[in-house]
């Protein structure tokens, strides 16, 4: 009896109707961080809150606004091969707005409503960001740009954009439509169910037979390594070097008699000397080869 009664209970609690759901209240507890972002402990977060500055291009408010939003996997059903959904899936909206949305999701995971392409000067993420963890009610609060522009707006959660939790904003006359949105505009990759199970399988093996027959590319050949290019020697350079070491070596006995109890300026001016008398000896040779060469010229070419 007391197992019946223990399975009974549990039956009760787990089969609880929707109704019963009791959804947190997040607008109370939020706290300020600075630049528009508002959040709690409990899962609640606004960002991009924007109630007073105005866009560049808007004189004033336009008009003011206020929407519910509904988000949970109930509102998919309506969308073939969807998990999650809105109950909205397209918002129009006079350009300089202030939008304020009233966030409520009605799972017991977390979801989000994001607005994405918002001018970055006033929203630094370039986004406006409500979330909320499990059943829950969350607001926030947005002035609307200038302009003909549609918006993307989605759950940022994984999967769950792709799985159907897309709408599109358009401010204005917006800009175009955006592919994929649920029951607005055309998927972009169409599900196809008209096939049958066996012409699936069909274009699988035909697919796999021809990747079997299909020969592999000629791999062009790697090009021959080159040799590396070992520098050489400067031979020249390395003999004269030699040279210079032995009879600087040779000569230093007797430049050091020579110079012993001399200043440096004597040293210098000795040097100096001595580079000059040479100079002159080998000009003084020079002339005289000259004048050598010159002589037997004259006397070896004839007279005309």
């Amino acid at each position: 009896m007391v197992k019946l009664l223990s399975v009974g209970v549990l039956m009760a609690l787990f089969s609880a109707p929707t109704w019963a759901v009791e959804y947190e209240e997040h607008d109370g507890m939020l706290m300020d961080h600075g630049d528009g972002h508002l959040m709690d402990m409990a899962g609640g977060m606004v960002m991009g809150q924007n109630a007073n500055t105005l866009p560049g291009g808007c004189d004033r408010i336009s008009e003011t606004k206020e929407i519910t939003v509904h988000a949970g996997h109930k509102y998919a059903e309506k969308f073939p091969g969807r998990m999650f959904a809105f109950d909205t899936q397209e918002f129009n909206f006079k350009p300089c707005t202030k939008l304020t949305v009233h966030f409520v999701n009605e799972d017991n995971i977390r979801h989000q409503w994001m607005m994405h392409g918002l001018p970055k000067y006033l929203y630094p993420k370039g986004m406006f960001h409500i979330e909320a963890s499990g059943p829950s009610k969350i607001s926030g609060t947005l002035i609307l740009p200038p302009g003909d522009k549609t918006y993307l707006v989605h759950c940022d959660i994984a999967q769950h954009m792709e799985k159907g939790m897309k709408a599109q904003l358009k401010v204005g006359k917006g800009d175009g439509d955006l592919p994929s949105i649920p029951g607005v505009t055309a998927l972009v990759i169409a599900d196809d169910y008209k096939a049958t199970l066996p012409e699936i399988e069909a274009k699988a093996v035909a697919a796999e037979l021809k990747a079997i027959n299909t020969p592999p590319a000629p791999v062009a050949p790697a090009p021959a390594a080159k040799a590396p290019v070992v520098p050489q020697e400067d031979s020249l350079i390395s003999g004269v070097t030699i040279i210079g070491l032995a009879v600087g070596l040779l000569a230093a006995p007797f430049l050091a008699r020579k110079f012993k109890g001399m200043s440096p300026a004597e040293v210098v001016a000795y040097v100096l000397d001595v580079v000059s008398g040479s100079i002159g000896w080998l000009v003084s040779q020079a002339s005289r080869l000259i004048k050598l060469v010159t002589g037997n010229k004259n006397n070896v070419l004839p007279d005309k």
